[in-house]
Order: structure tokens, then C-alpha cells, then sequence
């Protein structure tokens, strides 16, 4: 609750949600009836069914839109929910934050009906394709395999899942860690960096020699050349995963 008390003050402004990317949560919940939405931070994403947010920062909850479900402040490892409490559950980037995974996942199994579906993402393929972390923020990418949980061990605790690549738009909406994969400049604004809690949380003095070189690097043109493939391509895929169990 502590980190996103601090982290979530811009979410209302820069984490807006991707249509393409709703698209696709929204035909992995399929025909539910009612959703409950866990670290449900300031409502992107959260279909038309939700009966019911899970958040645990206030200032989060805060932020929701007028009209949003009702939401409760609580964690995903104690659900102030019943059995059966709903068709489905959804927890959208937010299981990293969990203290306790399995206890966060057997809350999702005990109040789910039919589906649960998570947003994550693979940090072996993170760390490869995203050319920030890679040739960057190496330190933020250390942060983030402190706290990336590989989709296997989720697959394990969710009793089997089938996984949906999460293509990354080139003009993304959404100002999460990689949505700015053709938009470099984006990584030099302190707004959309205290949007993004894996750079947010690595700290800006750790950071600060990595974005010096991006911005040196985008002044001479040698991003451009290093990376002329990429501004050819309207999506791409840095290990952004759905994780969808039938129950």
C-alpha cells in the first residue's frame, strides 16, 4: 500500500487505458456475469462487469473515475470476499506486488467461479527484447528480477493456464514500462518515469547515468541507427503475457 500511496499520484494522467490492449483482457474474461478486479489501482482496464475493486492505496482508489465500481481498500492476500464471490477475477500487473503470491492466488481460486485472469509479464523475454533495460537501465532490470515472478511458477499456482502474448502498441496509450518501446524521448520525462514503478521504484540517482547516455544517444542519432528496425514495426513483443485459468 506504502509504494503506491507514493507511486500512484500520477496514474490518473499517465497510465490511461490501451483500447487494443482492453480488447484483449476483455475477450479473455469471455461471457462472465461479474468480475472481481484485485489491485485494481485506478480502474484501467476494468470491464463494464466488475462488481467490485480490490485496492489497497487509498490514493489509488482515489483516482478512480466517477461512475467506476465501488471499490473496497484491502489486499489481494485477504479478500474481504466470500466463496464463489463471482464469475471471475482479474488481476492486472499488480501480482508482483503481492508480500505473498500463493496466498494472493488461492484467494483468486476461492473467489472466482469460472476464470481468473492476470497480466503479467516474462522477465527472461523483458529483459532480452526491451532495449531500455537492456542497454540502458541494466539496474532497473536487477530490480525487477527481484520482483518478477516467472509465468511458470504462476501457471504451477494457478493449476494450469493457457498464455496470450500482450502485443505492445507503437503508440501505445498506456504508460506502463514498455509502452514507450518507439517513443524513447517519453523515458526522459520525470512524469511519465513516476508512472512506471519499475523506474519509479529503482530510484532516479540510479537511473540518471543510463538516461544521460539514452538522451546523448537520441541528441547524435545513434539510437535511431542502432535501433532503425524497430521504427518500422506497429507492435512488438517484450514478454507481456495473460494468464487465463478456467476453474
Amino acid at each position: 500500500m506504502a509504494t503506491y500511496d507514493t507511486l500512484g499520484t500520477t496514474y490518473a494522467r499517465t497510465r490511461q487505458p490501451d483500447p487494443r490492449i482492453a480488447a484483449q483482457i476483455h475477450a479473455a474474461l469471455g461471457n462472465v456475469t461479474d468480475v472481481i478486479n484485485v489491485g485494481a489501482g485506478t480502474g484501467s482496464y476494468e470491464p463494464p462487469q466488475t462488481a467490485l475493486a480490490v485496492e489497497p492505496s487509498q490514493v489509488m482508489i482515489a483516482q478512480r473515475p466517477p461512475g467506476s465500481a465501488p471499490a473496497v481498500q484491502a489486499v489481494a492476500e485477504r479478500l474481504p470476499l466470500c466463496d464463489d464471490a463471482a464469475d471471475a477475477a482479474l488481476a492486472l500487473l499488480t501480482v508482483h506486488h503481492w508480500t505473498d503470491l500463493a496466498a494472493g492466488i488461492d484467494e483468486l481460486r476461492r473467489v472466482a467461479r469460472r476464470r481468473i485472469v492476470i497480466l503479467t509479464w516474462d522477465q527472461q523475454v523483458f529483459r532480452e527484447r526491451f532495449w531500455l533495460v537492456r542497454d540502458y537501465l541494466p539496474e532497473a532490470a536487477a530490480f525487477d528480477d527481484t520482483r518478477a515472478t516467472p509465468t511458470d511458477q504462476l501457471i504451477g499456482l494457478l493449476g494450469g493456464a493457457r498464455q496470450e502474448p500482450v502485443p505492445v502498441p507503437h503508440d501505445c496509450v498506456d504508460g506502463f514500462g514498455a509502452a514507450y518501446w518507439r517513443r524513447p524521448e517519453a523515458y526522459l520525462d520525470p512524469q511519465v518515469r513516476a508512472g512506471i514503478s519499475l523506474l519509479a521504484q529503482t530510484g532516479e540517482d540510479t537511473i540518471a547515468p543510463g538516461l544521460a547516455r539514452l538522451a546523448d544517444d537520441l541528441t547524435t542519432g545513434r539510437w535511431h541507427t542502432r535501433h532503425a528496425e524497430l521504427l518500422a514495426l506497429d507492435t512488438i513483443d517484450v514478454g507481456y503475457r495473460l494468464l487465463v485459468t478456467d476453474l
